[in-house]
């Protein structure tokens, strides 16, 4: 979570590309289609993407609500927590109809468990069942998860088996270039994970090694869409609307996944949607909306985990609700020291009558 939220400290201005800075005004002449995952039409073609600590079913329903993406997807949840019936993991089985099309990531290296996970998802409700295998933290990789499949190709053939037979739903994988550029590994992986049943890959293009250091490789996601016949959507550096036509025009690739854009901002997928099916660049929302988004979301999550708890793990998102705006370092500095939500609100309505944003 830490380094997601460092990697938003930058700054950044309206609609900034690191591809296309200075075409703000550009329209394009560019209408989307919807993609298919299995029988689930994915449209607009813009995916929220599964973050830890980030997208609970309180963020998720305000990133449909303001973002309205074709597909948002869960935290990775641990199929070993859900084996042994974790409370704290069962209470992340908090998707709600509203949400749907919804996409439930496991993460796992154990094809006998992550098969048995799978099918208690889909008898909760998933839609469909993606597997992780991009998350480079230390402490999934250690137990042969997450991007550590991406070196191990066996083990990685053996859960992606295991779940397909398992569950009805459509089956996707969300994954890295390969462990580290000596080992580029999704291609090959791809191509033989298709024969076994899966329907569409998410591909970020960087490798785990680098997290979320350097740019990513787009040209690799367009290799990937070159060789196999499912759908792919394009992950790593799409902050934008320009950076998603981007993406799309030089790689092919059938959607695109927004991750820490969407953090402290859902309105970023509505705007990146609206623009792949008009060509047109919405305006930011004013001040006054973000705020109101900004309560909105600790109030709801408040409900759910109790006000404290709500408030302590939003400490880092709420301030980049105003982020880039006059007073927002002030804000800031105030949030991060909040203990209750009154005290956010205190904070963010002075923000707001020190700007013109009312």
């Amino acid at each position: 979570m830490s380094n997601l939220l460092s990697s938003l400290n930058e700054p950044t201005g309206r609609y900034k590309s690191r591809r296309h800075a200075g075409e703000a005004a550009m329209v394009v002449k560019f209408r989307c289609s919807p993609f298919q995952i299995g029988n689930t039409s994915i449209y607009p073609p813009v995916v929220l993407a599964p973050m830890a600590d980030v997208t609970n079913g309180v963020f998720r329903r305000l990133v449909k609500k303001v973002g309205k993406p074709g597909l948002v997807c869960t935290e990775q949840i641990s199929t070993y927590a859900i084996h042994y019936r974790n409370q704290k993991t069962l209470n992340m089985f908090d998707w709600q109809l509203e949400e749907h099309p919804l996409s439930v990531q496991l993460f796992g290296g154990n094809p006998e468990i992550m098969a048995e996970a799978a099918r208690i998802v889909e008898e909760a409700g998933a839609g469909i069942v993606d597997i992780n295998m991009g998350c480079w933290v230390p402490k999934v990789c250690r137990t042969g998860a997450g991007a550590a499949l991406l070196r191990d190709e066996e083990s990685a053939l053996k859960v992606v088996e295991a779940v397909v037979n398992a569950v009805n739903v459509p089956v996707t994988v969300k994954m890295r270039l390969g462990w580290d550029y000596s080992h580029l590994t999704s291609i090959p992986l791809a191509k033989e994970m298709e024969r076994l049943g899966v329907a569409a890959f998410t591909l970020h293009a960087r490798t785990a090694s680098q997290g979320y250091e350097g740019s990513a490789d787009w040209s690799w996601i367009r290799r990937l869409k070159e060789s196999v016949s499912v759908p792919v959507i394009g992950n790593g550096d799409v902050r934008t609307p320009l950076d998603a036509i981007a993406m799309i025009r030089e790689t092919g690739c059938d959607g695109v996944m927004v991750g820490r854009a969407a953090i402290g901002a859902p309105w970023a997928l509505r705007q990146i949607g609206h623009y792949l099916e008009t060509g047109e660049l919405l305006p930011d929302p004013l001040p006054a909306e973000r705020v109101g988004w900004a309560m909105e979301h600790v109030r709801r999550l408040a409900e759910e985990w109790g006000e404290v708890q709500a408030v302590t793990h939003l400490r880092g998102q709420l301030p980049l609700y105003v982020k880039g705006l006059p007073g927002a370092a002030r804000a800031r500095a105030e949030i991060v020291a909040a203990k209750t939500i009154a005290e956010v609100e205190s904070c963010l309505r002075i923000f707001l009558e020190s700007s013109d944003g009312q």
